[in-house]
């Protein structure tokens, strides 16, 4: 059963990215305040839920949800600045967007940067310990998959719509026979590789 609350007496918001492994598209980050009394049977670890009960918890959280807001950080700037600093990035873009300050901000994993001097709580495994985070997990991958969804329409050959970028065998098949494209992370080591070998460029 996943946690209410990490504090009795704090406003929390939890935070959560997803497309941190991806070869492809952008990061996508949520952050989300729970009202007392939500319904956390619903929640989970976005990646033990299937796509169904994504969809459906993504739904009643953005109705139920005190506040939440998304953060999305392309696939240039992850490679400008590198994942983990384009993953806090897009967490940070969502704390923004929040129309209530929260006062503590818990978020999975093990690494953050200070926001806006509010005190901050790092989770390993938060996901599938805290509600709020598990809420944020669900709405930052329900969002990317929406992108990868329509990035999938610009290039069907890579499978996004079912591998969402990941570097499924199918995936990495299309890169070696179409190439990449101009939303392929390229300091990835994959598509590094395949640059280096093939002396492709955009």
């Amino acid at each position: 059963m996943l946690q209410t609350s990490f504090t009795t007496n704090l406003l929390e918001a939890g935070c959560d990215e997803a497309g941190r492994g991806c070869l492809a598209g952008p990061v996508v980050a949520a952050a989300v305040i729970l009202p007392l009394g939500f319904d956390i049977s619903i929640l989970n670890d976005s990646k033990k839920l299937t796509e169904k009960q994504r969809e459906r918890a993504a739904k009643i959280i953005k109705a139920e949800a005190a506040f939440w807001a998304i953060g999305v950080v392309g696939n240039e700037e992850i490679d400008r600045i590198n994942i983990l600093k384009a993953s806090i990035k897009a967490m940070h873009l969502a704390l923004g967007k929040l129309k209530q300050k929260p006062q503590l901000i818990l978020v999975d994993g093990n690494r953050f940067y200070d926001y806006k001097k509010i005190p901050h709580q790092c989770i390993i495994g938060g996901d599938g310990l805290f509600a709020s985070i598990a809420a944020a997990s669900i709405l930052a991958k329900t969002h990317r998959d929406k992108l990868m969804l329509k990035l999938h329409k610009e290039y069907p050959e890579y499978g996004w719509a079912d591998n969402k970028a990941y570097g499924t065998a199918f995936h990495n098949k299309a890169i070696e026979e179409f190439g990449i494209t101009p939303y392929h992370r390229r300091t990835y080591a994959p598509i590094r590789e395949y640059l280096e070998t093939n002396q492709e460029s955009f």
